[in-house]
């Protein structure tokens, strides 16, 4: 098989949640367990670290990547979903899969897929699972895809579990209330692996504390020790100085850990809500010391400066053009929606220029009611994934929210007009609402 064909096969042949949806989700890792036993057991043979969570996991997996990586350790790194290149979702060192190892793969194991009738997902883990293992990776960082207890990667026995936090997102599948969805989370939890939680809720924190004792695991609680300072830069001038860059300092309560140094950091990650996944990130390394990994202040320092350049992580309010302003941000759950609100509000721009679309499972008309109506045209679209919201279903809900805009009927043309509508040097352009729709945003970047 080519490597192209291979594409067809998975993204066509494949149940794949991120284009259909509910039909190709799962409620069993039964399917996972026979398929490692297939490979033999992979997942057994490189460590781990685990990480779960509603919004921030894929922030936190790739600073402990990158981190990892400046320590000297050889890192693999599973991620989902991908924004343009499928091979983004598995990364040794930062670098992707090599195409053929995908198609050697899939062709030497497609009649087992076929007979157990595995998901795209399902397949992308054997796939991870067992380049890391015949790579011979030191550690590899594991990001669940949902939930937690029934997800694929469950298979791992890490020697950390990460739970960045709980919010309301794919309440279909995980729960109504945040105590079923953190219950669902808290599935990660294994015997005597110590588990990380980022943020503490009186809803949430019960159940993790339950689920701990029950397998005999040390809970921590990131924001019990950890909180992150953000240190404004020097103000700017304007748009045309504008810095993303997030400048932070660390406090912490008790014993301070050997990863500070000097206690000044800078992130290419920016956004109040990075401050919640920073704490989070901080509590983990601390408490992989204590499980002998050898990761220095230097490390953390170069690790979190480097995340981007180490790991390849986009769209995490990512500065796409300069002239206009052009950001992208895939916040897609009121959680993290609020988040980049505030992140927008410290941004000097005279107007906005919003590109909105989002898929059809997202409450959003609860969202459309969060964002800015002043200063703001919107230009709605979709994501070109069957999952996408219909744009006349998108711009028929936000005019009944009392909002203006034009539609389109891609994201290309969407962009194209912000870009032609907005002062170069005053107006911001803003591409949200999804991760597909920010991965339609970025192969248009790039292929420029």
């Amino acid at each position: 098989m080519t490597y192209q064909e291979t594409l067809d096969y998975l993204f066509n042949s494949l149940p794949m949640y991120h284009r259909i949806g509910s039909a190709a989700y799962k409620a069993d890792i039964s399917n996972t367990v026979q398929l490692m036993n297939h490979l033999g057991n992979p997942e057994n043979k490189f460590r781990s670290i685990h990480v779960a969570g509603t919004n921030g996991k894929g922030s936190v997996s790739h600073m402990l990547c990158s981190i990892l990586m400046q320590a000297g350790y050889k890192v693999g790194l599973y991620t989902s979903p991908h924004l343009v290149d499928f091979r983004e979702r598995i990364r040794i060192n930062g670098q992707m899969i090599p195409r053929q190892r995908v198609s050697d793969f899939v062709e030497q194991h497609r009649p087992f897929m076929q007979s157990l009738q595995l998901s795209f997902f399902e397949m992308t883990v054997g796939l991870a699972f067992d380049y890391f293992a015949q790579e011979q990776v030191d550690v590899a960082v594991v990001e669940v895809g949902m939930g937690g207890r029934l997800d694929s990667t469950n298979v791992i026995r890490p020697d950390l579990c990460v739970i960045t936090n709980i919010g309301y997102d794919h309440t279909q599948f995980l729960g109504d209330t945040l105590a079923k969805i953190a219950g669902e989370k808290a599935g990660i939890i294994k015997s005597g692996v110590p588990v990380v939680i980022g943020e503490s809720h009186p809803d949430t924190k019960p159940v993790f504390e339950a689920k701990a004792a029950e397998m005999g695991a040390t809970i921590f609680f990131a924001d019990d020790k950890y909180t992150i300072v953000e240190t404004k830069l020097p103000a700017d001038n304007g748009l045309d100085d504008y810095d993303p860059n997030l400048q932070f300092t660390v406090n912490v309560v008790g014993s301070t850990p050997q990863l500070l140094g000097q206690n000044q950091f800078l992130s290419p990650l920016s956004g109040s809500y990075q401050l919640h996944n920073i704490a989070t990130l901080f509590q983990a390394l601390e408490v992989l010391l204590k499980v002998r990994y050898q990761i220095n202040a230097d490390h953390v320092r170069e690790g979190i400066a480097r995340v981007v350049a180490d790991t390849g992580l986009h769209g995490r309010w990512e500065v796409l053009d300069r002239l206009p302003l052009t950001i992208c941000e895939t916040a897609h759950n009121a959680d993290g929606v609020d988040a980049m609100l505030h992140k927008l509000a410290e941004v000097p721009y005279r107007h906005l220029h919003l590109i909105y679309g989002c898929v059809n499972d997202k409450d959003y008309r609860k969202i459309l009611r969060m964002l800015p109506h002043d200063q703001t045209t919107y230009y709605y679209t979709q994501p070109s994934v069957p999952r996408g919201l219909p744009v006349e279903e998108l711009a028929a809900a936000a005019k009944q929210e009392g909002m203006q805009g034009a539609s389109f009927c891609t994201v290309d043309l969407a962009i194209d007009a912000a870009r032609q509508a907005a002062d170069p040097h005053n107006d911001l352009v803003l591409v949200t609402g999804s991760i597909f729709l920010v991965a339609d945003a970025l192969e248009k970047i790039l292929k420029e």
